[in-house]
């Protein structure tokens, strides 16, 4: 039988899709992306809970290798066969990929290479496409970043975190302070168009001058886009474990704000601007932003390959099984590797869309709002939430001060 997750009904073990939804999803005006999921990390970082194995973790109890790096770009490029069989005679183009993990790099670039090749071979590439993978500073170097650059990456995302040595220790990151911005200027010499540096705020034991320098040297470095998230202690973390034993200290959301401040403040000031609520792209460049993270914000459609990996095509949501061994048997057998999927209402589609589409600059159509909702965007345009100007012109967009609250804007607009 077909596997499901509590929450999902199965996915036929062809993974086949209902008819709406292919007839949704080969509208030509839909964009369709393609994420690519690497689940392998040298190690694990003290505050992630992502899909995300070491070696040691892969390791079987007889200590076999229960699921290879070796051969992982084979089983990738199964699946997107797969989806091709799938979406059919669908005629778009492919317009972003976007590689992330984990950690892409830990793969040979010729892996990489790989994969991509699969997407072109099946799909086909729109001439413009954005094609990005995430990246660990010190997991390149320039003549890997050349090879990408040759293969067709266009775009890469260095998870630089903090400019601070204390604060990557806490983090449990790996590279040291002063890599990242080495890896911007190979990336731009390898001829990327476009670099991202990743930050995170509020690590505890960071202070207001740690995260000042943090933006700076981001910013001294040249990329054209940054992203900035506050740092959610997830459970079952080693950070959480540390919180709780009292060896950290847990930050406040006060001080969460005070850093976004600080980050807007700096950005801002060096030609950067906000296009959703934790990223910022060179201002009056639309091709600087993340056209890919655009398509997941604005309900597009994509097909997510890899272990964990969430697909979306025309109203229908599903999630592939975790664990990479899941993942590989059940494409060497023949089958989707899909563990549950669900069907999207046309009332889940209008929460999603206020629930996402809220923290763009562009904000959110009034016209989505129920009565109640209505009402509460009519409070937050009064407590200085949301702009008055586009309020008027029927859009809900967020003031700065609303991007402090964006989740308890989001909480009141969707009832």
């Amino acid at each position: 039988m077909p596997s499901a997750l509590p929450d999902g009904e199965p996915v036929p073990h062809d993974g086949s899709l209902p008819p709406h939804a292919l007839t949704r999803g080969a509208d030509s005006a839909r964009p369709l992306g393609v994420y690519v999921h690497v689940p392998y990390c040298a190690t694990r970082c003290g505050y992630c809970d992502f899909n995300t194995y070491t070696a040691t973790e892969l390791r079987g109890a007889d200590g076999g290798v229960a699921a290879s790096q070796e051969n992982y770009a084979h089983s990738l490029a199964e699946e997107i066969r797969l989806a091709r069989r799938v979406l059919g005679e669908d005629p778009r183009r492919v317009e972003t990929v976007f590689v992330g993990g984990g950690t892409p790099t830990l793969l040979p670039a010729a892996d990489l290479a790989r994969m991509l090749a699969a997407v072109r071979d099946e799909f086909g590439l729109a001439e413009d496409a954005e094609i990005t993978t995430e990246a660990n500073p010190d997991s390149v170097d320039p003549g890997y970043l050349a090879e990408l650059r040759e293969a067709g990456f266009n775009r890469i995302s260095f998870g630089m975190q903090s400019a601070r040595e204390h604060v990557l220790r806490v983090l449990e990151r790996t590279h040291t302070p002063g890599r990242p911005e080495e890896c911007v200027a190979e990336a731009r010499k390898a001829g990327f168009a476009h670099v991202n540096l990743d930050l995170i705020y509020g690590t505890p034991g960071e202070t207001d001058e740690d995260w000042r320098a943090s933006l700076d040297a981001a910013l001294a470095a040249g990329p054209d886009h940054i992203s900035a998230y506050a740092l959610i202690v997830e459970e079952g973390t080693r950070l959480a474990r540390r919180v709780r034993r009292g060896e950290v200290p847990m930050t406040d959301d006060d001080v969460h704000a005070d850093r976004y401040l600080i980050a807007e403040e700096r950005l801002t000031a060096a030609g950067l601007e906000w296009y959703e609520v934790s990223n910022w792209a060179v201002a009056g460049d639309p091709a600087a932003r993340c056209r890919h993270n655009e398509l997941y914000w604005t309900g597009a459609d994509w097909w997510g390959a890899g272990p964990g990996a969430h697909s979306h095509v025309g109203g229908v949501r599903w999630w592939n099984v975790k664990h990479p061994a899941g993942y590989a048997r059940a494409l060497a057998e023949g089958r989707s590797p899909g563990a549950g999927r669900e069907l999207l209402g046309d009332e889940d589609r209008r929460v999603e869309r206020i629930l996402l589409e809220l923290r763009l600059r562009r904000g959110c159509p009034l016209s989505l709002l129920a009565p109640a909702g209505a009402r509460a965007a009519a409070r937050a345009r009064a407590d200085g939430l949301l702009e008055p100007g586009p309020y008027e012109a029927g859009r809900a967009v967020l003031t700065l001060r609303g991007r402090l609250l964006a989740d308890a804007v989001v909480r009141d607009l969707v009832d």
